[in-house]
């Protein structure tokens, strides 16, 4: 017991020396529009990352984790000037340990290379990054638990814009009053520890499946990041 006590304390002490943060949530669980977080990032990003995806695989999480396969950290480019955050893994995620790699992933794909981009050229990750019983949406609770992590890869990445796919990655970062439906399609500029970010909504591809007519929609949102990064 003394043991199991210690470990617990071991890693709270890791976890807070390792985000250092404090990070305003809303009444509802998520945070709300001001993140401040006082870490500082070396300049080796892939030491940075690697200390990170650790420290994640070391969270304590009894509902999501024992049900997965893989961490699914992130994929794509390192010094990418657009950063891409999704929800969870899906059941080809949790396999292969890569987001966005199903039915979805293809679908962003398709996305992305319509304003000449490709997942070479962007970084992509998730809010949380074991894939959920059942592909059920994350909890409040569970939401907050990965929060500090995600931030920390943000200031990691260090993107000049920030694509949220999905309700679930829209209330995580700007609050959870927003509606994925009225907040697409609208920049928000944020702080997020130091640097501020402009961050982008729109409807994440699988919701897109479901309701193609939406395309429409994600299509603005496209130009508009094609318009915001200054791609020819």
């Amino acid at each position: 017991m003394k043991n199991k006590f210690n470990q617990k304390l071991i890693h709270l002490i890791e976890y807070y020396s390792l985000i250092n943060s404090n990070i305003l949530v809303s009444e509802k669980g998520f945070r709300s529009k001001k993140i401040e977080n006082n870490f500082k990032t070396g300049n080796n990003k892939e030491l940075d990352l690697k200390k990170l995806k650790k420290s994640i695989e070391k969270i304590d999480d009894h509902q999501i984790k024992p049900n997965a396969k893989n961490i699914v950290f992130g994929d794509g480019n390192t010094n990418a000037k657009l950063m891409i955050i999704g929800e969870a893994p899906g059941a080809q995620e949790d396999l292969l340990g890569i987001p966005f790699v199903g039915r979805a992933g293809k679908l962003l794909d398709k996305m992305l290379a319509a304003i000449k981009l490709s997942r070479k050229s962007v970084y992509i990750t998730n809010v949380i990054n074991y894939r959920p019983p059942e592909n059920r949406k994350p909890s409040e609770d569970e939401i907050n638990e990965y929060l500090p992590y995600l931030i920390k890869h943000i200031q990691i990445i260090d993107p000049k814009v920030i694509l949220l796919l999905g309700s679930t990655a829209l209330n995580a970062i700007l609050g959870s009053e927003k509606v994925i439906s009225k907040a697409r399609g609208v920049w928000h500029r944020e702080l997020i520890g130091e640097n501020e970010f402009w961050i982008l909504a729109s409807f994440h591809p699988a919701f897109l499946m479901r309701q193609p007519d939406q395309k429409k929609f994600a299509w603005v949102d496209l130009k508009m990041i094609k318009e915001k990064l200054k791609l020819n």
